[in-house]
């Protein structure tokens, strides 16, 4: 029985991603503050209903201050207003992609990018990169960890710069390790061969129908009514 908590996990990918662009397009056309403010409090409850706070308080880390920047140079170049909307449709955004990325397994949106004709080639790049950026991530950290037993400071900031060598030089070389053997799994697996089967069966249940009207008439009703 799939459970309230995972109902956005068990549907099929296809129909998050059209969720998730839907959602950007909103956010988008949005042209009132207020818009985007109740995006983001729907965003955060469902953020809360995954069970993801700790983590989208780590993504916030991250967007918070490309957020500011964008805010600053929006103000800088009209107005207080125009900048509060511009910051707002900016983590709005990156809430809505943040949503989609944590329900939604990286080979699972390959998988249904294959399916939909794009060839697998291309579809692996995609779910790779979606795979190894977390990877990287902790990598780096052992690095900058290490780094500092050593005593390198490599904390955040410019005085840290001419340091940051320490950091790039060892996470080059271990990312393109990486890269060589990632590549002789590929070529140890058969990776090109014809008539790729699927370990999971995609398609388009009776919930994923429901929602994507549902999604349809909402995304019409806000159209016409705002």
């Amino acid at each position: 029985m799939i459970g309230p908590d995972m109902f956005l996990f068990e549907l099929d990918p296809r129909t998050k991603l059209i969720l998730t662009l839907l959602s950007a397009v909103l956010v988008i056309l949005s042209t009132r503050w207020y818009g985007s403010t109740i995006t983001l409090g729907l965003l955060g409850l469902i953020i809360v209903h995954i069970r993801a706070g700790h983590d989208y308080g780590r993504w916030l880390r991250l967007v918070f201050p490309m957020t500011a920047f964008w805010f600053a140079l929006v103000w800088w170049s009209t107005d207080h207003m125009t900048a509060i909307m511009a910051g707002l449709r900016l983590l709005a955004l990156a809430s809505v992609f943040f949503v989609f990325f944590q329900t939604t397994a990286p080979e699972d949106l390959g998988n249904v990018l294959v399916k939909a004709g794009l060839p697998y080639a291309c579809a692996f790049v995609v779910s790779a990169a979606l795979q190894f950026v977390p990877v990287l991530s902790r990598k780096a950290q052992h690095i900058i960890d290490a780094q500092r037993a050593r005593g390198i400071p490599l904390e955040p900031g410019f005085a840290a710069l001419r340091y940051y060598p320490a950091l790039l030089a060892p996470l080059l070389i271990q990312s393109f390790q990486l890269a060589d053997d990632l590549a002789e799994a590929m070529e140890a697996r058969g990776f090109g061969r014809a008539g790729r089967t699927f370990w999971r069966d995609y398609c388009l249940r009776r919930r994923d129908w429901l929602t994507l009207a549902l999604a349809g008439v909402i995304c019409v009703g806000l159209v016409v009514f705002t």
